[in-house]
């Protein structure tokens, strides 16, 4: 089976862009993408496009050029990115196609996302308890968290603070004001234990990526980003994730997230210990601290330490979300893991800027997880 290689990315900033539109957003990034590797939009022969707002994204074409080339509109909730680049990989890994796009773009209201529940096949009383708010749903679940495994407040507020710190760097981050851990403890609780400084907000934005057979991507790059694996999974009976209406009575099942890392590592031929860089889902400073343990980057319980040792900073041992995260850019849905996956080519190449991590990391992986209950992981590597 051919490998897919990363050959071009690009970024539209995140943030508020009044008159702008997620469609202009997303063909800038790909006029980025495409120009960073070198290609022109007809030599395009297929691509994959997700958004949750946009009704119609693969009508980016009237921006791009009428060229007549598949481009399909994919949609898995927070997981949409992880969907997109998997397939456009896919793509090349068959043969059906040489070069291929994927594009993720939003533009979301103010506020937190909410919907009628009857919409995500839940049933009302879902909502009317306010578990479809997804600050609640996050807040209990660190709040269980926190209770069987030793995790403290002061170790959710230095999370948020390393992820505003890293977005100071990051020219396209929306929130680059650094905070001290004393400033995110003093802001108001939303909902215990987490306050209004440890949440990601939904915002705009939009990323793109070109992918090409690692036979031919000599002729656009000399640092080609090989995709080693992508993995996409669904909560099975049992785990309590984002818009489950139900705990069943007996032993728990693991979440999405550790399938997907679990299959991805397996696809990639490499462990946890192989991996230099990450990018992980932080819906909340919380999730981040989870989601280190169930894409198996340490142990229960180690992250109160790992955390004080520094080890998650870009000169520690493993660095995570270096680019700010979903604290630091915000979440427009469609775009997200694609902006994870930029920083981590960024990264790869090493010309990541300020927020470069040292000694120039090979393997980088990337974790997307949330409604309604999926999760996707994508390992690269030099």
């Amino acid at each position: 089976m051919m490998e897919a290689v990363v050959i071009g990315v690009g970024l539209h900033p995140f943030g508020r862009f009044a008159g702008k539109s997620a469609m202009d957003m997303g063909a800038d990034a790909v006029r980025l993408a495409l120009a960073d590797a070198g290609v022109t939009w007809p030599q395009v022969q297929g691509g994959y496009i997700g958004s949750l707002e946009v009704a119609n994204p693969d009508a980016i074409v009237d921006r791009l050029g009428l060229t007549g080339i598949p481009l399909r509109g994919v949609f898995n909730g927070c997981a949409t990115a992880g969907t997109a680049v998997a397939m456009a990989a896919r793509a090349i890994e068959t043969g059906e196609h040489d070069l291929t796009i994927a594009i993720g773009m939003d533009k979301h209201p103010r506020g937190a996302f909410a919907a009628d529940p009857s919409v995500a096949g839940i049933p009302a009383w879902y909502g009317q308890t306010g578990l479809f708010l997804t600050t609640h749903f996050f807040g209990m679940k660190i709040n269980r968290y926190m209770h069987e495994h030793g995790i403290s407040q002061e170790t959710l507020a230095t999370v948020a603070a390393k992820n505003f710190r890293n977005a100071s760097g990051n020219e396209k981050a929306w929130r680059r004001t650094p905070l001290t851990v004393e400033q995110i403890l003093a802001s108001p609780v939303l909902n215990h234990p987490l306050r209004q400084f440890m949440y990601c907000g939904p915002d705009e934005g939009a990323a793109a990526l070109v992918l090409c057979r690692a036979d031919q991507a000599h002729k656009y790059t000399s640092t080609p980003v090989r995709v080693r694996a992508t993995a996409l999974r669904s909560r099975r009976f049992g785990a309590f994730e984002v818009q489950s209406p139900s705990l069943p009575v007996g032993e728990r099942v693991e979440s999405p997230t550790v399938d997907a890392s679990r299959a991805a590592y397996e696809l990639a031929g490499i462990g946890p210990e192989d991996v230099d860089v990450a990018q992980l889902q932080d819906t909340d400073a919380g999730s981040e601290i989870i989601h280190m343990a169930e894409n198996g980057l340490c142990k229960d319980g180690e992250q109160e330490r790992l955390i004080a040792e520094g080890a998650t900073e870009i000169g520690g041992r493993l660095p995570v979300n270096t680019d700010g995260g979903l604290l630091g850019n915000g979440e427009p849905i469609g775009a997200s893991g694609l902006r994870q996956i930029h920083e981590i080519v960024l990264q790869l190449r090493g010309v990541a800027g300020a927020r470069q991590v040292p000694d120039t990391p090979r393997v980088g992986y990337t974790h997307l997880y949330g409604a309604p209950g999926v999760s996707a992981v994508t390992i690269l590597s030099t």
